[in-house]
């Protein structure tokens, strides 16, 4: 569906995105991952063709964006973090106005609305302002406006970001709805479990991809196991371990103290017989899979200390 080529954006000396190589095929969820000032932003907008590339090329369904915009963006939806709503307009109203905008005939526009209040759930708030709607009300009639046009491909910069984690499920149920009717998703996310659920994901950092696969794969893919230690008050004992000289990094949440490591068994060992001589008491010691938040840490704190 996407093929991205060499892609670079520079901003004065700032250099946005590099290099850049992708594929997204038909008819799958895609993740952009990353930190902020990442990229990710940047690469949706050129994909939008928003944005002009210094260099490289971005086909869409073997169309170069920038040679025919006019056909590549009646086929796509682009959701920016801030979705330009008015805000003195009602939900019908919105969804009216994009319509039109795409030259969807009202008569369409009025068959359309059954199946987009259907899935968004906004049929009975229909007369309401979109300015008084719920943070992830608005983000459902974001999408309900993107989709008004019929697009096969939908790119969307962090739709659930300060959204509720209902509102959030409620949103990815309706993402899954949208590819099992064939449309094309391509979402930026800063939420690892939501990256989870994407059929592949791609790691970027400054500009460059430099992880890309399955998120089971990446888990899997980690050259490094992962021991897990579950204390009382985590806080202390995390600093008591960096202290140790023996690790250099851990991975603190809630109880739970997660520490990379070539050798499981050496470093099982070890930590029972520190924490044992600073009198501290542990739960469990044992080894678990790292999850893909744990994987990215690791990622991004590795190209850091390069």
């Amino acid at each position: 569906m996407i093929r991205i080529t060499d892609l670079s954006k520079q901003f004065g000396k700032l250099q946005a995105v590099h290099a850049l190589n992708l594929q997204v095929r038909r008819g799958e969820i895609f993740g952009i991952v990353g930190p902020d000032g990442a990229g990710k932003s940047t690469l949706l907008r050129m994909m939008a063709s928003i944005l002009r590339p210094n260099t490289g090329s971005i086909h869409i369904d073997n169309r170069d964006v920038f040679d025919n915009p006019f056909v590549t963006k009646e086929k796509l939806a682009y959701m920016p973090q801030q979705f330009g709503l008015y805000e003195d307009l009602t939900v019908e109203e919105n969804i009216f106005f994009f319509g039109r905008i795409f030259g969807v005939p009202r008569r369409e526009i009025r068959k359309r609305l059954v199946r987009l209040y259907e899935f968004s759930n906004l049929e009975p708030f229909r007369e309401r302002l979109a300015g008084k709607l719920s943070g992830g009300m608005k983000q459902k009639l974001g999408l309900a406006c993107c989709l008004v046009h019929s697009p096969s491909l939908i790119l969307l910069d962090e739709p659930t970001n300060g959204v509720d984690p209902v509102s959030r499920r409620e949103f990815w149920k309706i993402l899954y709805d949208l590819l099992g009717e064939g449309v094309t998703i391509v979402v930026t996310t800063a939420y690892l479990d939501e990256a989870e659920r994407c059929n592949r994901i791609a790691f970027l950092y400054e500009g460059e991809i430099i992880k890309l696969g399955e998120p089971k794969s990446i888990r899997h893919d980690m050259d490094q196991a992962m021991v897990e230690i579950i204390v009382q008050n985590s806080r202390p004992v995390e600093a008591l371990l960096l202290q140790s000289g023996r690790v250099s990094s851990v991975i603190r949440s809630g109880n739970s103290l997660k520490i990379f490591t070539d050798d499981v068994k050496k470093t099982r060992s070890f930590l029972e017989r520190y924490l044992r001589s600073k009198k501290v008491e542990w739960e469990s010691i044992r080894e678990i899979l790292p999850t893909l938040e744990d994987s990215f840490i690791k990622i991004i704190s590795r190209e850091e200390n390069i």
